[in-house]
């Protein structure tokens, strides 16, 4: 590294939380069929505003944690925590919740017998009960900010890898979520797709949106990430900014696993 990248890392401010937390989550486990234990006592807080991004190698519990985080997947242990409320109690409205929680998949999960617009209503009029008009008023609004109104009547088959996953993201954001949740959203897409997914991201993060992105995305991590979590055999192995993961890495198990990539 120069002289000059040294001193600009050192003169950035270590990680500030941008708001109050938002979720909490403590000791979290995840067990499957008692034997595969992908999730380690796992503890995080994600704050309002805050782009948190998950690094690791394949298997190494990354995806399992934020399907704990959204109870698509049931932890096996632990406590998450959002608004005071601790969402695993047998009290919590977990469809309330969810409401709250936007999720962008892998592999989009459209309704390949619905258009693009019927994708982006269904949960708002099904859920919220809001009115076709109302609901198809701000999916037109959200289309035309990623550049996709005139898709509005396509069907999933008719667009491409790129359009269906930007579809998806402002699909989630018609729920109008405090918080997005990736599930690595760019690793189904050719490589000259990729970018228009991550600027639709990158402008979502400058808008204040709170995010959860689990990527392969080294560079989007660079430069959009708030923090970043390191994950391997399903533990938190290290956590810090961009330039002190980057940079700085302290365990030899994020030694080894930026040599492989980088």
């Amino acid at each position: 590294m120069s002289d000059k990248k040294v001193m600009a890392v050192k003169a950035k401010k270590l990680y500030e939380p941008k708001g109050d937390v938002l979720i909490s989550v403590r000791n979290l486990d995840k067990t499957f069929k008692e034997t595969i234990h992908a999730v380690r006592n796992v503890s995080t807080d994600i704050h309002r505003g805050e782009v948190v991004v998950i690094i690791g190698p394949s298997g190494s519990g990354k995806s399992t944690f934020l399907r704990c985080i959204n109870l698509l997947e049931v932890p096996t242990a632990g406590s998450i925590i959002m608004d005071g409320e601790d969402i695993m109690a047998k009290t919590a409205d977990i469809n309330k919740y969810r409401q709250k929680v936007g999720m962008v998949f892998q592999h989009f999960n459209l309704f390949d017998n619905l258009n693009v617009i019927q994708n982006m209503i269904i949960a708002p009029t099904k859920l919220k009960h809001e009115s076709d008009a109302a609901a198809s008023q701000r999916a037109m609004n959200l289309l035309e900010r990623v550049g996709l109104a005139d898709r509005a009547e396509a069907y999933p088959s008719q667009l491409s890898g790129g359009q269906k996953q930007r579809i998806a993201i402002v699909r989630s954001l018609c729920m109008e979520p405090e918080v997005l949740l990736f599930d690595e959203p760019t690793s189904a897409l050719d490589p000259e797709m990729v970018g228009e997914v991550l600027e639709v991201m990158k402008q979502l993060a400058a808008e204040g949106m709170t995010m959860v992105v689990v990527t392969h995305e080294m560079g989007f991590a660079r430069e959009v990430a708030d923090r970043v979590m390191f994950m391997a055999d399903g533990a938190l192995i290290e956590e810090g900014t961009p330039e002190e993961i980057f940079d700085d890495p302290k365990s030899d198990r994020l030694k080894d696993f930026l040599s492989k990539i980088l």
